[in-house]
């Protein structure tokens, strides 16, 4: 486990969620991990179009996305979305290096189709994961890619790619974040991938956007 400092605990009814500075979330009680917006094959997508982008960022996001899953040992992997960027990105290298990770981990791998994903479901069902077309409720949470409306059951999803901004001084920093939304009972999780952008979020009255800052998870309210 990551130090105590590093990470933040969000308490939800009889739900505990770890939000750990690698953006990501581990729910004990369920023994999952979950991530969003992985987004597998970007670099090799701007590539075909013509842009210079090193291949090397999926080995990097995958590197810590199995790092994660040695800490933790989770029973399951829920991808919320989006773990492919599209299909033009999808080469033999991309594949391989999603099925060496799922070999070398020996977890199972579920994964909510994100408006990425829908496109490519004849694919995936080949890549040694179990794919949902619609949002799935697991231990009283539901997991989804684009946000749930209905408030009255704690939704974990992603799709948004939220970042936070921070004055200090003459300082401006724009942070990754989860985003917690207390009326609608809903956690947005931060894009795992490392070459996808973001989308500034602006707090209402109750809600905290925990960024991910040097290796630690911190929350800031309204």
């Amino acid at each position: 486990m990551p130090p105590q400092a590093a990470v933040e605990t969000l308490t939800v009814g009889q739900t505990q969620l770890l939000l750990l500075p690698e953006w990501a979330v581990y729910v004990e009680t369920l023994g999952a991990l979950l991530v969003s917006d992985v987004h597998l094959g970007k670099a090799e997508t701007f590539q075909h179009y013509g842009l210079p982008v090193p291949s090397q960022v999926n080995h990097g996001t995958l590197g810590r996305l199995e790092a994660l899953c040695a800490q933790h040992r989770p029973n399951s992997l829920w991808i919320l979305g989006d773990l492919f960027h599209g299909r033009v990105g999808m080469d033999d290298e991309v594949i391989d290096a999603w099925l060496k990770f799922l070999h070398r981990t020996q977890v199972s791998a579920h994964l909510i189709l994100g408006n990425h994903d829908r496109p490519l479901e004849d694919i995936l069902t080949q890549l040694s994961v179990e794919c949902f077309v619609e949002a799935v409720e697991v231990g009283g949470v539901l997991f989804s890619h684009e946000p749930d409306l209905d408030p009255n059951r704690l939704n974990i999803c992603g799709h948004i790619h939220p970042c936070f901004r921070l004055s200090m001084g003459c300082d401006r920093l724009r942070l990754p974040c989860f985003h917690w939304q207390p009326r609608q009972s809903r956690l947005t999780l931060p894009s795992f991938g490392e070459f996808t952008g973001g989308y500034d979020i602006a707090l209402a009255a109750g809600e905290m956007a925990y960024v991910v800052a040097e290796g630690a998870v911190v929350g800031f309210g309204r």
